[in-house]
């Protein structure tokens, strides 16, 4: 297919903004699906595990084809359904990398909410274009110019309205295009299917001139010939429209904005038309960015061409009986299948036996997947998340993906023997599938910790242990996951080992500075933070061989993550190597390994260590009444309201908690407020904990 007639988009936003319910109506519009799935009835074609069917909510991005015709030409538009919450943060971040354009969903009451600004930022690092969509214009207390504002205000977006609607709550009927100044309703009787063009009623002509007028404006900016136009006060075609704010949405300096309600089928095929004229097909994006496999210095690009060598990134990999789904997004030029491949990460080769194109659960199998297209490949046995697959002959790696770290962590124990035989394997399994959890086995306390984004993360984790993978668990309670760091500097700090048995003995001697350094601070000097740490070597005139400086570093890092106070990972310091000695036969790798570690212990007594916390933010939306009770709540629970702000007669309130204060928080939340209010979390940062409460968690180790 003509690469120029494909689109690979994403929807994403705010939890309950009704990214899945777009999603069916786009299934149903393009002929993908003969009956509309709805998210409260849990038929939604694209929240397909039970998990989600029974919560409502979406957990893991789904992926889809559908085809799409406008003014007679054909289409073919990649979708992904992601989630929007806070928890399943991973699944939007590894979608955003892997598409060409975004369409982001807005409560037509809320307006940009905390989840949406996260999502605007994935984005913005991306480098993804975005169309907007205001959706839930039936809703009580609907308001589209009150949104609009949100994207402008909060989101610091250049929002341009290319429809606006009419009516709005319960007498919201159509919408109003602003391009060609026409009037379109929705049958409801039919599905949305029936759509009919109507001349803009009277009382909104005025209001719809003044919106086309500050379309245009802000389109001219980015078109010489509109601009003209505009200034000579000549009416530009419908086409000079299109052209100026595509420039304006592909340079990612505009965004249009459409609106519609997806549950009353108004506005969707609208906003598929959107999809086509605005964002970018993949020959239209930057070439893909990567580096050469034997010298990363290298930088290397590929074109977006059928004839190019072979390049994909793996986003996703789903565990499945018949072989796992590992899913690629090809960038240049195309996949056959049973060919041979390779992953320049692993540097081993794989053989890509089937493709599959996906919709939702359902295969439909391809002999040959080409550039643009986003395939599931069976047969890949050593490749994971991030991973590149590229031509045997013409090796690149790409940018690999960013993973959140887990902010929270509980014990989990099988029930008997071979649930514990079990267990490790699904383990692997779940941390294959999803980079942003991490489980590993305390030695100390013979305890498997398990660590994810949230409560919700690791609930439903445990509940896939135990309803699809047939492990029979108990789990602990929740665990914050604190970090260690020092408080200041230390100097010359010698770390000995020394062994002596019979025969060849073990000597390794270093003398080391430490100090704290965050990891905007390292890559602001160029130097390389991995683990926390960022390793010196100041060595002059071989005190200490070369060969065995990389075993002080290994030492140092290996310590630094398990801690040195208790147990917690030590971040942000930075470790010269600044002299040492060594013995002619009894110095080994293991020996300066050694040695690391106990000058690390020592610089860490010397310099002062304390405990980090997880801060997170909380955004609370509750009415006007319960506004004390709630500020009073979250001050007692060590909180800083940083920013609170009126909503008709709701009151929406900003504040940064410690994450250990907020387990069971929705819970109390309900019954400080009788259920009417809601609160979304993320992780903000991490911060010093204070004495007191930091005695008595190194005292619970």
């Amino acid at each position: 297919m003509d690469l120029s007639h494909i689109r690979n988009i994403g929807i994403c936003a705010h939890i309950d903004a009704g990214k899945t319910t777009v999603t069916e109506r786009v299934l149903f519009y393009t002929g993908k699906n003969y009956k509309m799935g709805e998210v409260h009835e849990g038929t939604a074609t694209m929240d397909f595990l039970a998990e989600e069917q029974e919560r409502g909510i979406t957990i893991q991005s789904a992926a889809t084809t559908c085809p799409w015709t406008q003014d007679g030409r054909d289409y073919k538009i990649n979708l992904i359904d992601t989630p929007g919450h806070v928890d399943f943060t991973i699944e939007v971040e590894r979608s955003l990398r892997v598409l060409d354009g975004a369409v982001a969903v807005f409560d037509a009451k809320e307006g940009v909410e905390a989840q949406s600004e996260t999502v605007w930022r994935q984005a913005d690092r991306y480098k993804v274009p975005r169309l907007c969509f205001v959706n839930k214009m039936d809703k009580l207390g609907a308001d589209f110019e009150y949104s609009f504002g949100t994207i402008k205000d909060r989101l610091g977006a250049n929002p341009i309205a290319v429809q606006y609607p009419i009516g709005q709550a319960d007498t919201f009927e159509g919408i109003i295009d602003l391009i060609s100044m026409k009037a379109y309703y929705f049958d409801s009787s039919e599905l949305g299917a029936v759509v009919e063009e109507r001349e803009i009623p009277d009382e909104l002509k005025e209001t719809a001139e003044l919106w086309r007028h500050e379309m245009i404006e802000k389109a001219s900016d980015y078109d010489d010939a509109l601009m003209e136009k505009f200034l000579a006060d000549e009416n530009p075609t419908a086409a000079e429209i299109k052209a100026g704010i595509r420039k304006g949405v592909l340079a990612r300096e505009c965004n249009a904005v459409f609106c519609g309600s997806a549950l009353k089928y108004i506005g969707v095929q609208r906003l598929l038309n959107g999809v086509i004229d605005y964002l970018p097909a993949p020959n239209e994006v930057p070439p893909v960015q990567g580096v050469d496999p034997k010298d990363p210095a290298n930088k290397m690009t590929r074109p977006h061409e059928y004839d190019a060598p072979f390049s994909a990134l793996v986003f996703k990999i789903v565990a499945d009986t018949h072989g796992d789904l590992t899913y690629c997004r090809i960038y240049s030029g195309s996949l056959k299948s049973g060919e041979r491949i390779l992953n320049p990460n692993t540097n081993k080769r794989e053989n890509a036996s089937r493709i599959y194109e996906m919709h939702a659960k359902e295969r439909i199998p391809l002999e040959e997947a080409q550039v643009g297209s986003i395939v599931a490949v069976v047969g890949l046995k050593n490749s994971s998340t991030g991973d590149t697959l590229c031509d045997t002959d013409a090796p690149i790696i790409l940018e690999r993906m960013t993973f959140p770290e887990p902010v929270i962590s509980m014990s989990i124990e099988p029930k008997t023997s071979e649930d514990k035989r079990k267990l490790g394997e699904a383990l692997t399994t779940i941390k294959r599938e999803d980079p942003s959890f991490q489980a590993h086995y305390d030695d100390e306390t013979g305890q498997t910790i398990i660590a994810g984004m949230g409560e919700l993360h690791l609930e439903i984790i445990k509940n896939k242990l135990v309803r699809d993978m047939k492990v029979g668990v108990e789990v602990g309670k929740p665990r914050v996951s604190y970090r260690e760091a020092i408080t200041a500097s230390a100097k010359e700090i010698r770390g000995r080992f020394v062994k002596q048995t019979g025969g060849r003995g073990q000597f390794g001697d270093c003398i080391i500075n430490i100090e704290p350094c965050t990891k905007e601070q390292a890559e602001a000097e160029g130097l390389e933070y991995k683990d926390g740490v960022v390793f010196e070597n100041k060595i002059v005139g071989g005190s200490i061989p070369k060969e065995f400086i990389p075993s002080v570093g290994v030492g140092i890092r290996n310590t630094a993550v398990s801690g040195v106070l208790a147990g917690y990972p030590l971040i942000d310091i930075k470790v010269q190597l600044i002299d040492g000695s060594y013995h002619p036969v009894d110095s080994s790798q293991v020996a300066f390994e050694q040695a690391g570690r106990l000058a690390l212990n020592a610089a860490c007594q010397k310099a002062g260590i304390t405990l980090l916390e997880p801060i997170m933010k909380v955004t609370v939306t509750t009415p006007e009444e319960y506004f004390g009770s709630v500020t009073g709540d979250l001050s007692s629970r060590r909180g800083m309201i940083t920013h609170t702000e009126e909503r008709g007669n709701t009151r929406v309130i900003i504040a940064e908690v410690p994450l250990s204060e907020m387990f069971g928080y929705a819970t109390s939340l309900r019954g400080v407020t009788q259920g009417r209010a809601n609160s979304t979390m993320e992780p903000l940062a991490y911060r010093a904990l204070p004495p007191n409460l930091a005695k008595d968690v190194v005292a619970a180790v």
